[in-house]
């Protein structure tokens, strides 16, 4: 059942869908086990917590809880590929282990509406067999908005919950808590189990003063901790930050500042999910009489969403389209767009390099940058800043001022909830090693001990009771599931490895014609170079080459008995390629293709 503490009405779509997943579990459970299914039981047995994503990087959060073959899943995220990783999309959980055992799901918590935490939902809804998803009305939005880009999925069943609200998920009893982020509708959890009550934080930060938003209710929190917590699972991302988060107040301030400095159009590039960015700039805009342009298409959809259920109030003409900006002096538009983070195909690189159908900078524009870089992006972005200026344009960008604050909780705020929550066990999720680790330092600043501290690795099983914790030999697989087009897993190790060899040293093709039953080449054998050397400047080394061949092919003939194209094959691909690395200390990746006559 699901019930709010101030109101226990429920849309009646809400109620049917509760109704029709309770029986679903009642059916399977009734020729299943009889063991008892209510959290004040006392229920021997053990907790299994499973971390499938989220731990030693930086999104592809999803973790398990499992207690006597029920399974509650914790998030369901993506995480975007490295630089040495070309071709592919994104990346997400291996959910094999889940895969074998979703008639045991009970249900899915959807923390927030970042796709870091629902951006896998589409590539494994049909695998974990439709389950039931529990998410804030904001979340609800944007995972059925995006759900409309795979038409041939099964329609999501999601369960719309809010602040306050309980549901009972078999042995799991969840409540869930408001905590500020730089998205609205972000929930923390607490669960009831057998073993003990867990707390996951989510993504937070504590903002005192947040705009349009409430800030976070610390005596929840510490009337929580007071009730005796078993396990916190902590948000690490920003452990390694001194201090305490700025309050988006502080920015709305900074950002109003830059308004009354422009007098020409103002950029304002952000991520797409951030929803409270987009209404300050929109509030900014209508202070100072702009008309707003929203450009890309993530920040185009989440701002209808948003708007649809009220988390952004604009006026009835505040918004124009990019086509109608021409129709208003350059200082009374704002435009609102993607690409703060130098992404080749996003709007503002497309406007500095002139690339865009209707938008343009001219000099005196002024742009913000109101995010901060993600690691591995710092070389595009300045690009992107310098193309700027040499544009005339005015940059502003978070070093310079506050104009962005980050959704992670500081040392600082970290150390707080840790002394609100006092739980027995500690387990830092969500970031680096070097965050878990400085994550866990901090814990053991407020007295968690040491031995009570679970530092732990994607696809580990944490066998958990009320006393201790033990980490089993035996890890269920994790590793990395590659999205490419419409390609789910289907690039590998070996296919990812070609790739970059293609990348960095090119290919070389050798077509070579042979007499099937002389063994003799016929003609010379044709060269084809990709990214290794330009031909018509390497004559030499193409004549060389085309003798090697010749060599080593009538070799093979002379030695008797019919040829075995496959090794020869491997042969020439070896051969050649050792010539070629001692000629140009580069490896291209070598293809024969022997035509047999």
């Amino acid at each position: 059942m699901i019930a709010n503490r101030k109101s226990s009405h429920l849309h009646h779509g809400t109620r049917k869908l509760m109704r029709q997943h309770a029986a679903t579990r009642r059916m399977h459970h009734s020729t299943a086990d009889k063991s008892p299914k209510h959290i004040g039981t006392i229920t021997p047995g053990k907790l299994k917590i499973i971390p499938l994503g989220g731990l030693g990087e930086i999104g592809k959060n999803m973790a398990i809880l499992e207690y006597d073959n029920e399974i509650l899943i914790i998030d369901a995220g993506l995480r975007f590929p490295e630089e040495d990783m070309p071709g592919v999309d994104y990346i997400i959980p291996n959910i094999s282990y889940l895969e074998e055992r979703k008639d045991r799901i009970v249900g899915v918590l959807l923390s927030h509406g970042h796709y870091d935490h629902i951006g896998a939902i589409p590539y494994i809804i049909e695998k974990l067999g439709n389950p039931v998803f529990y998410a804030a009305p904001l979340t609800k939005g944007i995972i059925l908005r995006r759900q409309k880009d795979f038409p041939n999925l099964p329609k999501l069943r999601v369960v719309e919950v809010k602040d306050g609200d309980t549901v009972s998920l078999g042995h799991f009893f969840v409540e869930f808590i408001h905590v500020n982020h730089n998205i609205p509708d972000d929930l923390s959890t607490l669960i009831k189990t057998p073993v003990g009550k867990i707390f996951f934080t989510s993504d937070f930060k504590f903002d005192p003063t947040p705009l349009y938003d409430k800030p976070a209710n610390i005596e929840k929190f510490r009337s929580i901790g007071a009730s005796g917590i078993l396990l916190m699972m902590a948000d690490s991302t920003g452990a390694e930050n001194a201090g305490e988060s700025i309050s988006e107040k502080t920015i709305q301030k900074n950002i109003d500042e830059i308004f009354t400095q422009s007098h020409g159009k103002i950029v304002a590039a952000t991520f797409g999910s951030l929803i409270s960015r987009m209404q300050q700039v929109i509030h900014l805009s209508e202070k100072y009489g702009r008309k707003v342009v929203i450009e890309g298409y993530s920040m185009k959809a989440n701002f209808a969403i948003a708007r649809e259920l009220g988390y952004i109030k604009m006026k009835q003409h505040t918004l124009i389209n990019a086509k109608q900006i021409h129709d208003y002096p350059a200082n009374k538009v704002t435009i609102l767009c993607t690409g703060a983070q130098g992404e080749g195909n996003a709007v503002l690189m497309r406007m500095a390099n002139k690339e865009h159908q209707t938008l343009s900078l001219e000099k005196g524009d002024t742009v913000i940058f109101s995010s901060s870089v993600i690691p591995g992006n710092e070389r595009t972005v300045q690009m992107l800043k310098d193309t700027l200026y040499k544009q005339g344009a005015r940059v502003f960008h978070y070093k310079m001022m506050d104009i962005h604050a980050g959704g992670h909780a500081q040392r600082e705020d970290l150390r707080k909830m840790i002394q609100l929550i006092k739980p027995k066990f500690f387990m830092p999720v969500h970031g680096y090693h070097s965050m878990l680790f400085n994550h866990a330092d901090l814990a053991k600043e407020e007295e968690i001990k040491e031995e009570n501290i679970i530092i732990a690795e994607n696809g580990q099983v944490i066998v958990l009771d009320k006393y201790k914790y033990e980490i089993e030999k035996k890890s269920v697989p994790s590793n990395l599931i590659m999205v490419d087009g419409l390609g789910i897993g289907d690039v590998g190790a070996v296919v990812l490895r070609d790739r970059q060899l293609m990348a960095k040293d090119g290919m070389f093709v050798i077509i070579v014609v042979v007499d099937g039953k002389t063994g003799r080449v016929k003609g010379s054998p044709d060269i084809i170079s990709r990214g290794f050397v330009y031909l018509r400047e390497s004559q030499e080394l193409l004549q060389e080459t085309r003798k090697r061949v010749r060599y080593i092919i009538e070799k093979a003939t002379l030695s008797g008995g019919a040829l075995n194209w496959v090794y020869l094959k491997d042969q020439l691909r070896d051969r050649v390629g050792e010539y070629l690395y001692e000629k140009t200390e580069r490896r291209p990746m070598v293809i024969p293709v022997i035509i047999e006559i």
